[in-house]
Order: C-alpha cells, then structure tokens, then sequence
C-alpha cells in the first residue's frame, strides 16, 4: 500500500519557499538601490519615481530606460570582474614590487 501524503507538511514547505523568495527579493532590490545610489533620496521622492516609472505607457521611455538599466548591469560585471582580475593578479605583483622597493631603498 502506497504511503499517504502529508499535504501540511508539503504546503508548509512551500510557504517557507515562497517566504524565503520574497525575503531574498526584498534584499536584492535594496542592493539594488545602494549600488545605484538611490539610496541618497528620500523616500518620498524615490516613491514618486517609482510610480511616476510605473505608470509610463510610452514604450520608447520604458525601451531607453531598460537599455540605460541593461548598460549599467553590463558595466557594473565588467568593474566588478575587472576589479576581480585585477586584485587577483595584484597580490603577487604588489608582494613582488614591494619586496623589490624595500630592498632597493635598503641598498641605498
């Protein structure tokens, strides 16, 4: 005979994803609003911006809009893996010229 299901336990589960999906979206959209600065307006005008936003119907605003928003995600990857690259190949670069200064300035 087949085990029965524990529907509770099943939907209880599924609440706690769904619980979790919105915290992490909450979290991400406030990252969102530090990494581009709009953290620096006041909550009112950051609303009105959004609603403003929100209630555009004109799509070659909201096509400019997603392209400006697209760009700085692109270049936003490209400073952070750049940033990456870079401060992986400085550590033997930085360890290397150090060591190189300190003993020529010792020399002298």
């Amino acid at each position: 005979m087949r085990k029965p299901r524990d529907f509770d336990a099943e939907l209880r589960a599924l609440e706690d994803k769904a619980k979790e999906l919105k915290q992490r979206k909450v979290q991400q959209l406030g990252e969102l609003l530090i990494a581009t600065g709009a953290d620096s307006l006041t909550p009112d005008e950051l609303a009105g911006a959004l609603v403003a936003i929100a209630e555009t119907k004109d799509a070659t605003k909201r096509e400019a809009w997603a392209r400006r928003g697209a760009a700085w995600f692109r270049n936003k990857s490209r400073r952070s893996a750049a940033a990456n690259d870079h401060d992986a190949g400085s550590y033997p670069t930085q360890s290397g010229s150090a060591q190189s200064p300190s003993g020529a300035t010792g020399a002298e």
